[in-house]
């Protein structure tokens, strides 16, 4: 069921900035049919961007969803609208992905409510421009890899006690990881930590019938994009992919809901690079 009147106007669309289109999430042509009925999901950063466009595509598509967020709860509100607006059973979170004990008790949480997880999206991330590799703190280099790469260590360790064959680690790494970005040095360097421990880990739960799989965004309208804006704007206004665009949130969701669901049951190690064109190998 899609979101109706003034609240599917808020969630299909989010004015970020001028120098940024409006941000879609799920639109009415996405149809759901019940691909994850009653699948228990996890989704870290799942409040906004990326992470709000596959909380409300796989709770179209039956699913009860949880999201951990760090402290937008304003965000996260609407992300929680969303998804109960789609008839499905919300969960929220707030809490810290770099921190274990933090994961943990998520983790535990849902499987108080639900009594397990089903499917995992590590989604959480953060990003900062530098100029030089001398202007790159111990500090911030050590909260890069605190969030975009301890966090899905520490939540898919926990996660895995409570997931069963047939169930899908989905993490999200980037286009980044392939082609790197100079000013996205610390940013590049743990997405490619992701790739790495992606295919690593679906070798480890081959024998548990345990699919791991990731997904490469290229440039994609989210709020992550908004770092540039005081860094350098010229980059923010030129971003774009071999289609002349950048990419929409709602682009992303069907990928993930595929690799969640038993469409993919072949896949596993796997990236889908969903980036508007661009080349990559890997």
């Amino acid at each position: 069921m899609a979101p109706a009147g003034p609240f599917k106007e808020i969630m299909m669309t989010d004015h970020l900035d001028d120098l940024l289109p409006p941000v879609e999430y799920i639109t009415d042509a996405y149809g759901g049919s019940d691909k994850l009925k009653d699948k228990r999901v996890l989704i870290t950063g799942g409040d906004s961007g990326i992470g709000r466009a596959v909380a409300l595509h796989m709770a179209r598509e039956g699913a009860r969803v949880a999201i951990l967020y760090h402290s937008d709860t304003d965000s996260a509100a609407e992300t929680r609208a969303g998804i109960e607006a789609e008839g499905a059973e919300a969960l929220i979170m707030q809490g810290d992905i770099g921190n274990s004990d933090s994961c943990a008790v998520t983790v535990a949480a849902v499987v108080d409510a639900w009594g397990g997880i089903d499917v995992l999206v590590n989604n959480a991330g953060m990003q900062m421009p530098f100029k030089r590799q001398a202007d790159i703190s111990d500090a911030v280099w050590q909260k890069h890899f605190d969030v975009n790469m301890n966090g899905i260590f520490y939540t898919s360790r926990a996660a895995l006690e409570h997931m069963s064959e047939g169930a899908s680690i989905i993490n999200t790494t980037s286009l980044n990881a392939y082609v790197g970005d100079a000013a996205l040095v610390p940013y590049t360097a743990t997405k490619g930590a992701v790739v790495a421990y992606t295919r690593a880990l679906a070798l480890e739960l081959m024998d548990r019938g345990i699919r791991v799989n990731q997904v490469a965004p290229g440039p994609v309208a989210t709020e992550i994009q908004q770092v540039f804006k005081d860094f350098d704007e010229k980059m923010l206004k030129e971003m774009s992919s071999p289609m002349g665009r950048l990419g929409q949130p709602r682009e992303l969701g069907p990928a993930y809901v595929f690799l969640a669901c038993q469409d993919s049951s072949f896949v596993t190690g796997q990236t889908l690079h969903v980036n508007g064109g661009i080349i990559v190998n890997g």
